[in-house]
């Protein structure tokens, strides 16, 4: 499993800013108020993205030789595949409270101050579990087998 880049990242912080934005359009069109996130989701994104970065912690002191337990294979790459989909749905989830916090910012009538910063809380948590996927995805990575100077040194066991 390749880790991941800003690419996809990008791309879909993108896709949920663009959809973000035009529920909160379609609902003004069709006279219904707009999306306002509630408390419990600024948390909860931050709650788990804490989470996992706390689950990848026993495996970041395997592979760096500090642990004392075995780490089992499975319970590692289920963590890694966790840390990806945290990172991936932590981007979307950013795209889309900035697209709604891009609505509510650009309307002529003043949004409640309270409603704005629920959405500015929901992109915060997004953020955090954004961070904390990427930084799981990172812990949950081997280091290389050989260090550099050998790999460069190493001839394959031909000589010239």
């Amino acid at each position: 499993m390749k880790r991941t880049g800003p690419t996809p990242l990008m791309a879909i912080a993108l896709a949920g800013l663009v959809v973000g934005f035009l529920i909160d359009v379609a609902s003004a069109a069709t006279g219904r108020p707009t999306f306002v996130p509630p408390v419990s989701m600024a948390a909860s994104l931050a709650a788990i993205g804490i989470v996992v970065v706390a689950l990848a912690w026993p495996i970041r002191q395997v592979t760096k030789g500090t642990g004392r337990r075995r780490v089992d294979p499975f319970v590692a790459m289920r963590v890694a595949v966790l840390a990806k989909a945290s990172a991936l749905s932590g981007a979307l989830f950013l795209g889309g409270g900035l697209g709604i916090l891009l609505y509510v910012t650009t309307r002529t009538v003043q949004p409640h101050t309270a409603s704005l910063w629920l959405v500015i809380g929901t992109a915060g948590g997004a953020a955090v579990l954004l961070a904390g996927g990427l930084v799981a995805e990172h812990f949950c990575t081997l280091p290389p087998d050989k260090p550099e100077e050998e790999r460069q040194n190493d001839t394959g066991g031909l000589h010239a």
